[in-house]
């Protein structure tokens, strides 16, 4: 079972995702603005999908070091 700091991280990236995954901020990225040929909204959920993932592995494969 995971404890301490590993859990709260996880939670603390849960509740992030979740913050940056809703609606009030999605609706922001909802322009009709170019990048890389891909519109604004699609290429900021896969960029914001990718850091969380990325953001899970690290917290997951952290060492603990005491």
């Amino acid at each position: 079972m995971l404890k301490g700091m590993t859990s709260q991280r996880l939670i603390a990236l849960s509740m992030t995702g979740i913050v940056f995954l809703n609606f009030p901020l999605l609706s922001l990225w909802d322009k009709a603005i170019y990048v890389l040929g891909w519109p604004i909204l699609p290429f900021g959920l896969f960029l914001l999908w990718g850091i969380l993932i990325a953001a899970l592995a690290w917290v997951m494969e952290k060492r603990n070091t005491n």
